[in-house]
């Protein structure tokens, strides 16, 4: 599963990793939906690779492998949410271990590594890790076991130096996790900066329809001790996607880094318009210069900057709510990634967050409808 793609990564995944199906030479790959395969008279397998089909899928080692791919990775793991990808790898945190975990990224994940760390008795701290001498101050001199990072952070599109993380996250003996689901592989390879795992939310970018829920965690090492983990979890747990999600995303994958050009190019015409609106406060996205992780993003991200931002209203929640209930073509739902254009309100959601806040996933329409959708919205 590894090794540098020598093509490009728009031929990489627009042929689907040059998958052709091997019976009749389809250009797109066949589904198959048994979960169990047959033995001949001596119980030897029809076929050695396809056993029981919890771990022995075909679509599952073909998404796999054009994701390590485009990671740098060694080998990684298709899961049934991003979610699971986040579970998978904190159950590989043992009792009385210790987790440093960004401040104000994914509400869920957060939620998550707290309640596990009550139940298992293992230590959390939690740190904005855009700050590096705060980071630093609780990593130095002290031991942990997983280090975990999200950038660019949801909701608030903070970015984190990845390198400087890996060094300190590896002189305390921890592992370093990035969530890179904001970037996607097309913008970012956590792995090539000295992070050792990096998880995506696939539901989101990847995927880019709002039609499949999947997780994938990748590990640039294969021979280091968390991926037998990882895959001792997944297989024991039987975290694992159905035949036809793992089809829709792998058909999903085909037109990704097309779908991220296009929608990091809309998310900065919107972001510097919004920046000149007189109706917002601050917009949060490390694509505009302004942004205080601008030229680190520059460094550590190529392409461009995502689909994700943030804007502040002014006039607080009530303008905020306002604006939301006049757009007509931003949709008003929970996600990001998809080729369609949302907003959300996040504080209806997640409280701690401002509630003059709204995310905006920018999708692949039009950028000057997404703008006059914004400029009427806000009056």
């Amino acid at each position: 599963m590894s090794g540098k793609n020598t093509k490009s990564l728009a031929t990489h995944f627009a042929q689907a990793g040059g998958a052709i199906d091997p019976t009749t030479g389809a250009v797109v790959p066949p589904i198959h939906n048994a979960t169990t395969f047959v033995r001949d008279e001596n119980y030897e397998p029809f076929s050695p690779d396809h056993i029981y089909s919890r771990d022995q899928n075909d679509l599952y080692r073909l998404a796999e492998s054009l994701l390590c791919e485009a990671e740098h990775a060694q080998a990684g793991l298709l899961l049934p949410s991003g979610m699971a990808a986040v579970a998978t790898l904190v159950r590989t945190v043992p009792n009385r271990g210790r987790i440093v975990l960004q401040s104000g990224i994914y509400w869920a994940a957060t939620k998550f590594v707290r309640e596990f760390c009550a139940r298992r008795q293992v230590e959390l701290v939690e740190v904005d890790c855009a700050d590096q001498a705060a980071f630093r101050e609780v990593l130095e001199g002290q031991k942990a076991d997983l280090v975990w990072i999200e950038t660019p952070s949801n909701p608030y599109l903070k970015t984190v130096d990845v390198a400087a993380s890996a060094k300190l996250a590896h002189a305390a003996g921890a592992v370093l996790a990035v969530d890179s689901t904001a970037a996607t592989p097309i913008l970012q390879q956590p792995l090539d900066l000295g992070a050792d795992i990096v998880m995506h939310s696939a539901t989101k970018g990847i995927n880019g329809h709002s039609d499949v829920l999947a997780g994938f965690v990748a590990c640039r090492d294969a021979s280091h001790p968390i991926w037998e983990l990882l895959k001792t979890d997944r297989a024991g747990a039987g975290a694992v996607i159905g035949s036809f999600e793992a089809w829709l995303l792998v058909r999903g994958m085909r037109t990704l880094p097309l779908r991220v050009e296009r929608m990091s190019e809309n998310a900065l015409a919107v972001a510097e318009a919004m920046h000149a609106h007189s109706g917002i406060d601050s917009v949060l996205y490390p694509g505009l210069p302004s942004d205080p992780g601008h030229v680190l993003a520059k460094e550590q991200m190529s392409g461009g900057f995502g689909s994700l931002l943030s804007i502040r209203v002014k006039g607080g929640r009530e303008a905020a709510l306002k604006a939301v209930g006049k757009m007509q073509v931003f949709k008003r739902a929970t996600s990001l990634g998809g080729v369609e254009s949302l907003v959300e309100h996040r504080h209806t959601i997640e409280n701690t967050v401002p509630d003059d806040l709204l995310r905006l996933s920018v999708g692949i329409e039009s950028a000057d409808d997404l703008i006059g959708d914004l400029v009427q919205a806000l009056g």
